[in-house]
């Protein structure tokens, strides 16, 4: 059974993709989420390129992961400056991360038209580089950028280049198909020609692939080299990635594991997929694609007729794996079935009592398919979802009650931000409780104002912070009168939630989620209902 490492660079290859953004507290958030799945390597970013990736990989250092080991990446130095004085290397050290992946050129076109240097310099840069990282790293990585078209059009140089860096004392060599223009039927002499020129240097050093997906055959490529025996594969979350992508870990983890029968610290906690994927889509505030394999909405969806006959007979006649091995659940259109996996599985993990034959779970089903109609979502709002299955269980608190809200917006100087002000009258334990408050923005107004009506109930609230918040246009047909989505992450000092509001009114949506948020925070700290 082989072994394969799994290498993950969405937080850095994956932010490449057009319209595809992420905060630092985003990338820490799906860092954390990757290791509980048990992914290998998490590449962070390249510290040497920008103050964003500067900053996360400094807020990662108080971040302990139980398994990952985090990487920074970046480039062979520069030619004029030797390593100990390379700013990019030393940015690289700086990070402080246990693995450090570089990348250099395989293709002579680059080193003679992008870098403007000798092919044996090239070869230098590599060496120098790799060797003097090596002493300061525990784990060193070499991605040969562009191997695949600089084998094709020069293969003895290409092998050249990783012969220097094995030299160099990496300890995993990447083969780059950086162009994604290298198709399926290619990749096996050239990893076999690898494989051997490994063996003439009489080295122990690992095999990887990076697929790019421009020619869409990144998940074949990938699939294709491990069965050749490259024992690590990179690639991102849903395929995220400039151009066209890079290779999808969301297809090629499934297919290792379930088909190739591959062993991966993720192939543990294969069913955690579904999640993983539509957290990363969630957090860059991306729509789902429903025809994702393995975990869109639509993977395991029948309607009608012949293939809903069969698949309620036998599930294998009508799709390849179980939906329930990868997180997803089957879909007939028909049944009320969809879903009840999923709610027991949820119930389980929130510590509820809740069985597969108890009425209550189609009741939470009807409200979960109901609130979906309507645009609710659930992944990255996993608070919300558990109040919702207690709501429906009879187990809700009711903490206080709203009698009504206001909120002003008043622009009172072009040239000066607006002031905003909310006003919330609410109902604590039959008593009245009327305030008001400023904020910067309707959201923060409203925060603060359903603060100051709580805290001397609850002074615990004192200590929740309100730390990231995103709206999704959901129909944007229309134009302003469109629905949104409100998605808001909230923390103290043990943990962090997630809770989501919808309406076609912003501040609904937003006043929901901060509803929840508050409400959750007070039924994990264990108080009672408003009397």
């Amino acid at each position: 059974m082989a072994q394969v490492e799994i290498y993950d660079t969405t937080l850095r290859d994956g932010t490449q993709a057009e319209n595809f953004n992420l905060s630092v507290a985003d990338k820490i958030r799906i860092t954390k989420k990757l290791d509980s799945f048990g992914i290998d390597f998490i590449e962070g970013g390249w510290p040497g390129s920008n103050p964003l990736a500067v900053e996360y990989f400094d807020k990662m250092r108080d971040v302990k992961l139980n398994h990952a080991n985090l990487t920074a990446f970046g480039s062979t130095r520069h030619f004029k400056s030797p390593p100990e004085k390379d700013a990019n290397l030393q940015a690289l050290l700086a990070a402080k991360t246990p693995a450090i992946t570089i990348f250099g050129k395989s293709w002579d076109i680059h080193v003679h038209d992008a870098l403007r240097i000798e092919l044996e310099d090239n070869l230098l840069i590599i060496y120098d580089s790799l060797a003097y990282l090596r002493q300061h790293v525990k784990h060193l990585l070499y991605d040969a950028e562009h191997f695949f078209d600089g084998f094709k059009k020069n293969s003895e140089y290409a092998l050249a280049t990783l012969g220097r860096a094995m030299d160099g004392g990496a300890e995993t060599l990447v083969l780059c198909d950086t162009n994604g223009g290298t198709l399926p039927h290619e990749i096996p002499p050239i990893v076999q020609r690898v494989q051997e020129y490994v063996k003439e240097k009489g080295s122990s050093v690992k095999l990887g692939i990076h697929p790019h997906n421009d020619s869409d055959t990144a998940v074949g490529n990938a699939l294709i080299a491990v069965s050749m025996g490259v024992t690590q594969v990179q690639g991102t979350m849903n395929g995220f990635g400039e151009r066209c992508g890079n290779g999808n870990l969301v297809s090629i983890l499934p297919s290792l594991v379930l088909k190739m029968d591959c062993e991966c610290e993720s192939g543990k906690n294969i069913e955690q997929l579904y999640e993983t994927s539509r957290l990363v889509n969630e957090l860059a505030n991306i729509p789902h694609n429903r025809y994702q394999p393995y975990v869109g909405e639509s993977a395991f969806a029948h309607k009608g007729g012949i293939h809903v006959s069969a698949v309620q007979r036998n599930p294998l006649t009508y799709e390849h794996i179980s939906p329930e091995s990868v997180g997803n659940v089957r879909r007939i259109l028909i049944s009320d079935q969809a879903g009840r996996s999923n709610v027991i599985h949820k119930a389980e993990k929130y510590g509820l009592d809740l069985k597969g034959d108890d009425p209550r779970v189609a009741t939470i089903i009807d409200e979960l398919k109901e609130l979906e109609n309507i645009g609710y979502q659930y992944e990255g709002a996993e608070a919300s979802f558990e109040l919702l299955m207690r709501r429906a269980m009879g187990m809700d608190k009711e903490f206080f009650t709203l009698e009504t809200f206001r909120v002003m917006n008043h622009k009172y100087r072009m040239d000066k931000p607006p002031l905003t002000e909310a006003t919330i009258r609410l109902y604590k334990g039959g008593e009245e409780v009327h305030t008001a408050s400023m904020g910067d923005g309707p959201v923060n107004a409203l925060d603060k104002a359903l603060r100051k009506a709580l805290i001397r109930f609850y002074p615990n609230i004192a200590e929740m912070e309100l730390i990231d918040f995103k709206v999704r246009v959901l129909s944007g047909e229309h134009g302003t009168g469109a629905k949104v989505r409100v998605l808001i992450e909230s923390k103290d000092r043990d943990s962090s939630w997630g809770t989501v509001g919808v309406s076609t009114n912003i501040i609904e949506a937003s006043w929901q989620a901060l509803v929840d948020s508050v409400s959750y925070k007070l039924m994990k700290d264990g108080h009672e209902n408003s009397e």
